[in-house]
């Protein structure tokens, strides 16, 4: 709460004055905003895992359909919270637990010839721990007869510290929702049938392996935002740290999250590198064919830390002081460009969305060699995010903030390297 001057008696004066906003009270609201959104991600995970518990008790394409709704429900209030990512170690430790993409599927589970045998950069590329009770490799024997959340977190997520080896979080799960997506460029999602997960019909083959591990990667996913929700709760170790320092803290990491999220992470890993290779594989939800709306949503949880507002998945309204505030207090026009900006990036991503869902042309159709257009939406967005990176770092300036690096990505920096 901002604190209220006294009245001022004698000058005419019957109205209390609100003393200016101050970067602790920023710093307090945007831990608010922090803990509302995982805990509604939270929420619709819990709500994943029903309907995964729906979905393993009586396989069908009827239960199938509702866990991937569920997935695709649980996405956009996790995406929003991305952008508490960057400036706060304590989330930027934890998120490749949750998120981590892209993923060498083979690690899970059957995937189709055309992905390959081996990879020179990853011995457990086709491992597929669904089929294997014990696998063998580089000298190490995994026994993969339990499937249990400890084998995925402890033994199989990022084995031997390999990055694509993601066991855990929303794309693992959605790899075994959908399946892979064998369209290429063409339209189309993944297909894999409920019978995968039948134990009276089975297809696929070990169907009950299989349940068990959608079901552990499911409860993972809950534990781990139950434990990131604790940490922005009022004795949480994320609070305390971005409201320390009068909450100088705080403000840096939301200005670190803002301008990270916009420039490396999203206008390059997840944009401009997929554009550049032309890739289907680079897109973020790439089972699902719902990379138009992570998009989205990561903006719009940007434009959120920024201007202290969330509308929460019940539909309440969380709003208090905010860094815009703060902006605008030095430099009105500043605060003005950077809210543009945002609005402007939100458009971009809209017209991705239209596509999507009103044109039926996905996102990795947009980034196909041969869709010049389409090549064209995506090139406008990442423009637009890189005029909002702009207008963040000069917020930054005005704040007369120690320097902040924002991320990179070598697809933005050096794009004739990715290239080739």
């Amino acid at each position: 709460m901002r604190s209220i001057l006294p009245l001022v008696i004698g000058l005419g004066l019957s109205t209390p004055l609100l003393a200016a906003t101050t970067a602790l009270d920023v710093a307090n609201h945007y831990a608010d905003l922090a803990q509302a959104g995982y805990e509604d991600a939270l929420n619709t995970a819990r709500q994943l895992d029903k309907a995964v518990d729906q979905l393993l008790a009586q396989p069908s394409e009827d239960t199938l359909s509702a866990a991937r709704k569920a997935w695709k429900a649980a996405r956009p209030p996790y995406q929003q919270t991305e952008a508490f990512r960057f400036g706060n170690p304590i989330v930027d430790d934890w998120e490749g637990k949750v998120n981590a993409w892209p993923l060498d599927e083979g690690l899970i589970d059957y995937v189709a010839a055309s992905y390959g045998e081996e990879s020179d950069e990853n011995p457990y590329y086709n491992a597929n721990i669904i089929a294997n009770e014990q696998v063998e490799l580089s000298g190490r024997t995994i026994d993969a007869r339990a499937i249990t959340p400890a084998l995925l977190r402890e033994t199989l997520h990022e084995i031997d510290e390999i990055e694509a080896n993601v066991a855990t979080g929303y794309h693992a799960i959605e790899f075994l929702l959908w399946g892979q997506d064998l369209n290429g460029a063409g339209p189309g999602a993944g297909q894999r049938p409920a019978t995968d997960f039948s134990t009276a019909n089975c297809t696929g083959g070990h169907c009950e392996r299989r349940a068990a591990y959608l079901k552990a990667a499911t409860d993972l996913l809950v534990q781990d935002l139950e434990w990131m929700t604790r940490q922005w709760a009022n004795d949480g170790e994320a609070r305390k740290a971005v409201t320390a320092n009068q909450g100088q803290v705080g403000l840096a990491a939301a200005l670190t999250g803002l301008g990270s999220l916009s420039y490396g992470e999203l206008a390059g890993e997840r944009m401009k590198l997929g554009l550049l290779l032309h890739d289907p594989e680079e897109e973020h939800d790439c089972f699902s064919d719902n990379t138009h709306w992570s998009h989205y949503y990561d903006v719009r949880g940007m434009k959120n830390v920024y201007t202290g507002a969330y509308t929460r998945v019940d539909g309440a309204q969380l709003s208090g002081p905010s860094v815009s505030e703060l902006v605008a207090a030095k430099d009105p026009a500043v605060d003005q460009a950077v809210r543009a900006s945002l609005d402007a990036t939100l458009d971009k991503m809209q017209l991705l969305v239209d596509s999507a869902e009103k044109d039926g042309v996905a996102y990795d159709q947009l980034i196909a060699a041969d869709n010049e257009a389409g090549n064209a939406k995506v090139m406008a967005a990442i423009n637009a995010l890189l005029v909002q990176t702009k207008a963040i770092e000069k917020a930054v300036a005005v704040l007369e903030l120690e320097p902040i690096a924002f991320e990179g990505s070598d697809s933005l920096d050096t794009p004739d390297a990715v290239a080739q």
